[in-house]
């Protein structure tokens, strides 16, 4: 969330890109640092996956993630 907040601080920008365990988490961190980032949640755990399911998961994300970068 940190590094979110200052690649948009520098007008790059950025999407968070998580677990969906850390939905309430993000949205919390949020609220604290008063900015509300673009976020991507993909399936959660993601510790135990094969390399072959962790590019499935970015392959899935990679549209939302394209879409939150370009939206106005």
């Amino acid at each position: 969330m940190h590094d979110i907040a200052d690649l948009e601080g520098r007008d790059i920008p950025g999407v968070g890109v998580a677990s969906t365990e850390f939905i309430d988490a993000a949205r919390l961190q949020s609220r604290a640092l008063g900015f509300d980032p673009a976020m991507v949640f993909v399936a959660h755990p993601i510790q135990d996956r094969s390399d072959d399911e962790m590019r499935a998961l970015a392959d899935e994300a990679l549209a939302r993630i394209i879409e939150s970068l370009t939206r106005p």
